[in-house]
């Protein structure tokens, strides 16, 4: 089982950029789906995530809703997650996760970690 995160880069404030995790090893379409970050001296921290049911209910931070956007594609075992009008503190190593959950996912139900991509915001 592999989850595999792609799409980070550098970018000015108010840009954007798109991530992509692709799953692989079984399907993901009953699992929660994720995003975490971690920020240099941050301990890692959520971001967003979307449930399989419910039409796809899907949970923010506080410091992100507005701005970002998470979805899933069952069918390509993939979770995205769409940033917007980005900050210099949305600067951090995004991974993606994928586990069990009532409703957000957390580090503790986590099961399954990407190995991180690099998001860096310019002022």
């Amino acid at each position: 089982v592999q989850l595999q995160a792609s799409g980070g880069g550098l970018v000015q404030a108010g840009g954007s950029l798109g991530l992509s995790c692709v799953a692989s090893g079984r399907s993901f379409s009953r699992d929660v789906m994720g995003w975490f970050r971690q920020g240099p001296g941050k301990e890692r921290e959520f971001v967003a995530s979307i449930n399989w049911w419910s039409g796809d209910s899907a949970y923010y931070a506080d410091s992100v809703q507005g701005r970002f956007t998470i979805s899933r594609s069952n069918a390509k075992n993939t979770v995205y997650l769409q940033m917007n009008s980005l900050k210099p503190e949305d600067t951090a190593v995004y991974y993606c996760a994928a586990g069990s959950s009532s409703s957000r996912l957390a580090r503790t139900t986590a099961r399954y970690w990407g190995q991180g991509t690099q998001v860096t915001v310019s002022s």
